[in-house]
């Protein structure tokens, strides 16, 4: 990547995205972000420039500037994703930290985040603008969609499919074949033995869902 990245999001998944992009010598241009408190700042070397929505820094998108969005807000993310694509008609970049092991038979989206030791296996397929936290394993033919979370330390068996806007945390573990479903939400720690219906929330060893 050539020209210097524009971050979205000041807090802690944009600073985790400044060191990933500086592990593989890109620049980091700046953050954005819509807490006044933080502009004038500098974190970790690098000034929170304004808002997300500051047109004059918006316009060096795609001409001088790549974007990414750091947020694991799923709304938030959403918003500044649709005005990035329909405004300055650009797709977020990745942000894949070198010390990441990616098979070269990895397909992969837009806008993800891939941190420190996580390990993408053969056949893994990745949507759009989704996190994978530091040492997470995915193993060969998983399938995770739009939005998801895969927090540190977690283990995807082979065949998974992880649906739009899962969340796994930190540390769990999905049996092969096993389909998490849309918006579903994996307690950390958890082992999964069977699927996991569109929103639930489940938690434990085995899992069980977590009554509302």
């Amino acid at each position: 990547m050539e020209n210097p990245v524009l971050i979205f999001g000041a807090n802690s998944i944009g600073r985790l995205a400044k060191d990933i992009f500086e592990s593989n010598g890109n620049v980091v241009y700046g953050f954005l972000d819509d807490d006044k408190n933080l502009h004038g700042r500098e974190l970790d070397d690098v000034a929170v420039l304004g808002q997300t929505d500051d047109d004059g820094f918006l316009k060096l998108i795609g001409k001088k500037c790549e974007a990414f969005v750091a947020t694991d807000e799923v709304r938030l993310k959403k918003s500044l994703v649709k005005m990035l694509r329909e405004v300055r008609r650009v797709q977020p970049v990745n942000a894949i930290h070198r010390q990441a092991l990616l098979s070269p038979r990895v397909v992969m989206g837009y806008g993800n985040l891939v941190d420190q030791g996580a390990v993408l296996s053969a056949g893994v397929e990745l949507g759009h603008y989704i996190l994978i936290q530091a040492g997470a394993v995915v193993g060969p033919g998983v399938i995770i969609a739009d939005y998801a979370q895969i927090g540190a330390r977690a283990v995807i068996n082979a065949g998974v499919k992880v649906e739009e806007e899962a969340y796994i945390g930190s540390g769990a573990v999905v049996v092969a074949g096993v389909r998490i479903g849309k918006g579903a939400r994996i307690g950390a720690g958890s082992v999964v033995i069977g699927d996991v219906a569109d929103g639930e929330t489940v938690f434990g060893n085995p899992a069980k869902t977590v009554s509302p």
